[in-house]
């Protein structure tokens, strides 16, 4: 079938991403779902930093690529041994495909997925193939999603299906804002009750953290950022205080905040510097959380003697430590019952037209989570 996607035919576009166009809309051959694969008609495909990450370069991935990765639509059709899912389920998008049976899955982490790992840096699916071409050209899948498109063909362990009474537009996030960010807190950090927290970066992921945080009872929850329009929504979310991280010595504010450190520190802003501040601001004893991804060649220093005389932890949590599968329906449940209001973190929603202008408003730091609505 023929249907338009928004592909980008190199990395390292400069801005204003309206002017230059990195993300091209075109007209794709998408072939039929193969055997273990699935169909899908996208409702809602939401803009993350992941994306922005392969545009600018950031995160180098291989092209012409078809991006998008947060989204949520509902199953047209499914291929051969397709067991999960039938024509008219809804559907969240995952964009770590597990194998289930390699030794990470086998162990309860598919976030570590070896063979999905191997698909999603070649730019395949979970199996190995390439569905979508443009006049005879391959075209890669960002993540084995490929979800900024009218329809996407993923591998069924791709998806996550869900009540079908779920706005898909609000559904979306949950395929990687809000399992990242809840994740890193209720599966990475274990955040107990009564605990102090600091989540440095505001962005959807962040915000997802700080709401994480706000469920898993924390009792201070310090919220770190430079825009002031982001610290303020941040105060209506449930932080506790806020701290600019422009200002030289927002270490100095959150360590007097939280009497001299917080028990967790979590950095969402995919920064060096914004990792450096989150763990000088962990106290002793404490666990800092990475959840960003900056250039592979940015390199972390620490005191490294702080990690044995202060019984320091620092790890890093991909896609939350989350099992999808599980995790994904708990958590759209507790967003049913208003426990975790992540629809106020949706902050634009766009025509596919307009994908360009809205990775300039990420990029300013302009929004929060905008969706592009296909459907």
């Amino acid at each position: 079938m023929r249907t338009k996607a928004a592909v980008l035919q190199r990395i390292g576009f400069q801005r204003p991403y309206a002017e230059s166009a990195p993300l091209v809309i075109t007209e794709v051959e998408l072939a039929p779902p193969g055997p273990g694969e699935v169909l899908v008609r996208v409702a809602a495909a939401g803009l993350c930093h992941s994306d922005l990450s392969v545009i600018d370069g950031n995160r180098p991935r291989p092209t012409p690529m078809a991006l998008g990765h947060e989204a949520a639509g509902v199953v047209e059709e499914v291929g051969s041994g397709v067991t999960r899912f039938a024509p008219g389920d809804h559907v969240v998008m995952v964009f770590v495909p597990s194998c289930g049976v390699c030794r990470f899955c086998a162990r309860g982490r598919p976030a570590l997925c070896e063979p999905g790992a191997a698909a999603n840096g070649a730019g395949t699916l979970l199996g190995g193939g390439r569905r979508l071409s443009c006049q005879g050209t391959p075209i890669h899948h960002h993540l084995g999603v490929s979800a900024f498109a009218e329809h996407a063909v993923v591998a069924q362990q791709s998806l996550v299906k869900i009540p079908a009474d779920v706005d898909l537009h609000k559904a979306a996030l949950f395929g990687c804002a809000v399992l990242t960010g809840v994740g890193a807190v209720v599966n990475t950090a274990r955040v107990a009750p009564g605990s102090s927290v600091a989540v440095v970066g505001l962005g959807g992921v962040g915000l997802c953290a700080l709401l994480g945080a706000r469920l898993a009872g924390a009792r201070q929850i310090i919220a770190v950022d430079l825009a002031a329009d982001k610290l303020a929504f941040a105060l209506e979310l449930g932080a506790t205080a806020i701290v600019d991280a422009g200002n030289a010595t927002a270490g100095e504010e959150i360590r007097e905040h939280s009497g001299g450190g917080v028990e967790y520190a979590f950095e969402t802003a995919g920064s060096v510097p914004a990792l450096e501040l989150a763990y000088a601001v962990t106290a002793r004893g404490g666990m800092t959380v990475t959840t960003g991804l900056p250039h592979p060649e940015r390199k972390l220093s620490i005191p490294a003697v702080s990690l044995v005389a202060e019984e320091r932890t620092l790890c890093g949590s991909y896609i939350g430590a989350c099992v999808p599968s599980i995790d994904l329906p708990k958590y759209l449940e507790l967003y049913r019952q208003g426990r975790l209001p992540v629809d106020r973190l949706l902050t634009h929603s766009m025509p596919l037209a307009d994908i360009n202008l809205g990775f300039d408003r990420l990029a300013a730091g302009q929004a929060i989570r905008q969706v592009i609505q296909l459907a």
